[in-house]
């Protein structure tokens, strides 16, 4: 697995704040839903802004609950720093108003303790048109191809930590 991004303590104000989340359920796997305002075939894991004054742990819990429809989960890890991504030019205008260059994002495991029936992606504001669990080593091909080194950097972080809490 190749790891292109390093975590950095903390990223320069070009980019936007934000955590991702990596939900898994008793077997392990990780919950990605497809994105709906992109017509690729993409899936991504949970992410989302943390709101000023906000700590990233409490915008984990928040955003899942915003993006999935349910907070029942347990943090489990957070990544000991920030992953940064660019955006592509072509995107980098059109979204937030061409204020950050990209995303650094603070990474969080949470142990889901609901059931699939408490998931549900018709949120307020739904982001996700389908949703599954996957196998974690899925991840990166699922994901848009920029955002790609960061789950693989993810991954490189989270794996020996979820397989010492057997995982």
């Amino acid at each position: 697995m190749s790891v292109t991004l390093p975590f950095v303590p903390e990223p320069g104000p070009e980019y936007r704040r934000n955590v991702g989340l990596m939900l898994l359920n008793a077997r392990g796997q990780a919950w990605v839903g497809r994105r709906t305002d992109t017509d690729l075939d993409a899936w991504q894991m949970p992410q989302g802004g943390i709101d000023k004054g906000e700590s990233a742990a409490a915008a984990a819990l928040r955003e899942l609950e915003e993006e999935i429809g349910t907070a029942k989960a347990e943090i489990l890890l957070e990544s000991d720093g920030w992953v940064a991504y660019d955006l592509p030019p072509e995107l980098r205008a059109k979204v937030w108003g061409g204020k950050w260059r990209g995303q650094a994002q603070r990474w969080f495991a949470l142990r889901f303790t609901g059931t699939d029936a408490d998931i549900d992606i018709a949120t307020r504001h739904p982001e996700f048109s389908a949703w599954r669990w996957v196998a974690r080593a899925q991840l990166p091909a699922l994901i848009v191809p920029f955002k790609r080194p960061v789950y693989e950097a993810v991954l490189a972080d989270f794996e020996p930590k979820l397989r010492a809490l057997g995982l």
